[in-house]
């Protein structure tokens, strides 16, 4: 076989994807192995591609998730580099489900990135825009990365997105946007 097939492509995949869509009364499918949230969304709908009906295999989610996650990401960086014998920190449970203590070199580390979060965030080092990153390479349909500066990622959010999107009519915030974390703490 000289090339894999996108079945993303392929008629009756659009047609059964279409069937589940209708069943559900929605123009889009949740991917139920991905973890969706409030500001996460894993999805797919049908649209056009070169002329071409395809599915987009879609992830959409805020700003402020983007945000943090760059932050998140520098903070790993410069922790690597500043402790030698960095690992990633992983959380782990005891048999009563409570998180278990960390070790002092890992609350080490944790403070750190805490540090170096607060200090991005300060300097608003980070910003982020609204765009749609588009992987015509992807293995099942035509790839969608979305970011979008909206407070949650909701049903509606989703259905304007794809109409907008299948209409040409998507227009992005080119606004250059940094968040600050928010306290958790009720008042």
């Amino acid at each position: 076989m000289a090339s894999v097939e996108n079945l993303g492509f392929d008629l009756k995949v659009i047609e059964d994807y279409q069937a589940r869509m209708a069943a559900l009364g929605r123009n889009y499918l949740f991917d139920d192995e991905d973890e969706n949230s409030d500001e996460y969304a894993h999805f797919y709908f049908v649209g056009k591609f070169e002329g071409k009906d395809v599915i987009y295999d879609t992830v959409i989610y805020t700003l402020r998730l983007q945000h943090e996650s760059e932050l998140y990401e520098i903070a790993e960086h410069r922790a690597a580099k500043h402790f030698p014998e960095y690992k990633k920190i992983t959380y782990e449970e005891d048999e009563n489900g409570n998180l278990e203590n960390l070790d002092p070199l890992e609350e080490e580390i944790g403070l750190f990135m805490a540090e170096v979060i607060m200090e991005l965030e300060e300097d608003e080092t980070v910003k982020v825009k609204e765009h749609v990153d588009l992987d015509d390479n992807a293995e099942f349909g035509v790839s969608l990365d979305v970011g979008l500066h909206v407070e949650h990622i909701t049903d509606k959010v989703i259905e304007k997105f794809i109409k907008d999107f299948n209409e040409d009519t998507l227009k992005l915030d080119p606004t250059l946007y940094s968040f600050q974390t928010e306290d958790q703490e009720a008042g």
